[in-house]
């Protein structure tokens, strides 16, 4: 897959990346060294090789679901500094553009 400068800089604004015009040849390049390796490693045969989910031997622990340092949603909600309708509100961290 080729990747072009153009490519970069429309990838760049769907992802809202500022990229200096000097380093687009840079990243350009970098960009597409990574894809070549992935396009090397979808050549390698895997037939008959079993699937690698995680590579530790881990069970999952199941345990009752139950708060551990609230009894009731009265008390905790004592300690929220603002609220509405019953729900804890926290401050907006993601602002949409006015297009959107």
């Amino acid at each position: 897959m080729e990747i072009t400068e153009e490519t970069i800089k429309h990838v760049a604004t769907l992802s809202r990346l500022e990229i200096d015009e000097k380093d687009i040849g840079k990243v350009t390049e970098q960009m597409s060294s990574i894809i070549n390796m992935a396009d090397q490693l979808s050549e390698v045969n895997t037939d008959g090789v079993k699937e690698t989910v995680q590579v530790v031997d881990r069970d999952t622990v199941f345990r009752e679901d139950k708060p551990e340092h609230w009894q009731d949603r009265e008390e905790l909600m004592k300690n929220v500094p603002d609220q509405a309708n019953g729900f804890i509100k926290v401050p907006v961290i993601i602002n949409k553009d006015e297009d959107e």
